[in-house]
């Protein structure tokens, strides 16, 4: 009897873990040059505002990346009084439902957060998923060249006013941005200190068109994983107000 074995290219199965940012994007790049499959982005979104936590954007602006880039998106929703332990739960059954998939892992920009890090494998771990980070411990100015020389375009759309002005919210981040950046502040926003929104790049079919509207200011709770615990803090964020243009 002939004995059937399987290719030995078959790729393994990944989802992105997808906030629309140039992280995000990059890490995206990177897996898609490697052996995996892609088979999804996801997204945690504001069941209330329809916007994607710390970066703002609208729902319908992620939908429009998702489009441009051909890759299923998959939503996550989640109320804004949301709990850790709701946080928690969302993603510990979207990871249930990936593993019923057969996806084999997931696929984060991280760059040199450990609290996060472990936090985000200690979820996994209960489902057999594979935690993969293709930016971890690169040196991230130089991360965030390499991003604007694939010609990727972003716009800052949200930052932290103990780091930041927000007179760079709705800026391209290009060359003459990544030479202005402050030396006292992570060259990627990888402590929060801004976001990002992805507007074009190597991957997408055509540029997501945009308007940019008002700034706006608001108070904002979130928990930093610290020492293996959850600290919460409260910080002012100034969001820049993004629309679809409709053609």
């Amino acid at each position: 009897m002939a004995v059937v074995t399987a290719p030995m290219d078959i790729k393994k199965k990944v989802t992105v873990s997808w906030s629309g940012g140039k992280d995000a994007a990059l890490a995206l790049y990177k897996i898609k040059a490697q052996q995996f499959e892609v088979v999804s982005l996801h997204t945690l979104i504001d069941a209330e505002t329809k916007r994607v936590g710390m970066h703002g954007v609208h729902e319908q602006l992620i939908d429009m990346q998702a489009e441009q880039i051909g890759i299923p998106l998959e939503k996550l929703y989640m109320h804004r009084s949301g709990t850790q332990e709701e946080y928690q739960n969302t993603m510990e059954a979207y990871y249930r439902d990936c593993k019923c998939r057969e996806i084999d892992g997931v696929v984060f920009g991280d760059i040199f957060l450990e609290d996060l890090k472990l936090y985000r494998e200690n979820l996994l771990a209960p489902f057999d998923l594979l935690a993969i980070y293709p930016l971890w411990k690169k040196e991230t100015s130089t991360l965030l060249s390499e991003f604007v020389s694939l010609g990727f375009k972003t716009m800052v759309c949200a930052v932290d006013e103990r780091c930041y002005s927000n007179n760079i919210l709705g800026q391209t981040v290009d060359e003459n941005f990544v030479n202005k950046l402050p030396n006292q502040t992570d060259p990627c926003g990888e402590n929060g200190e801004y976001h990002s929104f992805v507007y074009d790049g190597p991957f997408f079919e055509k540029a997501v068109q945009y308007r940019t509207g008002v700034q706006v200011e608001k108070k904002y709770s979130y928990g930093v994983v610290n020492n293996g615990k959850t600290v919460h803090r409260v910080s002012s964020f100034w969001f820049q107000e993004i629309y679809l243009q409709m053609d």
